[in-house]
């Protein structure tokens, strides 16, 4: 791929405005088809409640961005009928994850709000929600066992563990503005990039795509992962919560640490610094904190220094796959990787 003059170009992207997940979803389509009615199908249970409360969350949208991937990987492969029906069954194995991961850290944050909605544990409760995120677990593992492919039920399996160590490794973070920058890097790579990463590279794996193309995807995911929730930790103090589907500073308010509060501690005076201790490292957060704090931020510039960083990392998620393939699959990952970071939802 001529990365210099294609129009999707890692640049280009970014720079003319052609950041859209509607070329990912257009070649996704019908294996999305395929993945949702699996989802529906093996969300269901004699325990009313589980298809429920499971259907909540899942009925809420989102960009449904991770089973997408998966069946991008698998059409960078060798996409027969057999091959896209194991791939919808990773791809909703994906979302189980997923959706699973989101109903146990609403229990953990106590949020009230998710993708607009209350959420699930607001309405049924902590201990249906994680149970019920259990249950979602089983069944992404009853599907990858499903497609008879080992080495994608180890990634996945690997990708799952990993992304609870990134969960217990920002409850430690909490309350530390102090940390290093590369403790909050280590910690959404496990908790969010990683499912990217695995969701792509099985896709790819199920197809039997080459080696090279495999672990492409796989960087592609990570660099595209840390991309988007960078971008969500900013647009958490910039966006309106209309936009976001959830309360404006609910980070502030949970006490997690990301990187605006981390780059405006970096830069503060011993005033700030002691502002941000008292806030997040102690819990004491009063009214009008919140404006204190996004004054702040505002005063070192750290929202619009965190959306750039989250640009750099789309950018060497669409180089890596420019570098790799070419043609329609690409292109629709290039624009895809853009539009992780310079979205405003």
């Amino acid at each position: 791929m001529n990365t210099a003059s294609s129009p999707s170009s890692p640049e280009t992207a970014l720079i003319s405005g052609t950041a859209s997940l509607a070329p990912l979803i257009d070649i996704t389509a019908a294996g999305m088809e395929e993945t949702n009615r699996i989802i529906i199908d093996r969300m269901q249970s004699e325990i009313d409640l589980i298809p429920t409360l499971a259907g909540h969350l899942i009925a809420a949208g989102g960009k449904r961005m991770r089973p997408m991937l998966t069946l991008a990987g698998a059409l960078l492969g060798k996409a027969s009928d057999d091959v896209m029906l194991n791939s919808a069954k990773l791809a909703a194995a994906v979302e189980f994850i997923h959706s699973a991961t989101l109903l146990h850290d609403d229990v953990i944050d106590e949020s009230d709000m998710r993708r607009g909605n209350k959420t699930a544990s607001a309405i049924w409760g902590n201990e249906a929600s994680v149970l019920v995120g259990d249950f979602l677990f089983a069944r992404a593992f009853e599907l990858m066992v499903e497609t008879d492919q080992i080495k994608v039920l180890g990634r996945l399996a690997n990708a799952a563990a990993r992304i609870t160590e990134g969960e217990i490794d920002q409850m430690i973070l909490a309350g530390n503005p102090a940390a290093p920058v590369d403790d909050y890097y280590r910690v959404i790579r496990a908790k969010t990039a990683e499912l990217f990463a695995a969701a792509g590279e099985s896709g790819a794996m199920v197809a039997g795509a080459d080696t090279a193309v495999t672990a492409a995807v796989a960087a592609y995911g990570m660099a595209l992962g840390t991309a988007f929730q960078i971008t969500d930790d900013a647009l958490d103090y910039a966006a309106t919560t209309e936009g976001m589907g959830k309360s404006h500073g609910d980070d502030f308010k949970e006490g997690k640490i990301t990187l605006p509060v981390m780059l405006a501690w970096q830069d503060g005076n011993a005033d700030e610094q002691a502002f941000w201790q008292r806030c997040l490292g102690e819990g004491d957060i009063g009214d009008g904190d919140l404006d204190s704090a996004l004054s702040l931020m505002n005063k070192h510039d750290t929202i619009a220094r965190s959306l750039d960083i989250a640009r750099s990392h789309a950018m060497t998620a669409g180089q890596i796959i420019a570098d790799t393939a070419s043609g329609t699959v690409a292109d629709a990952l290039i624009t895809a990787a853009a539009f992780a970071a310079d979205r405003t939802i």
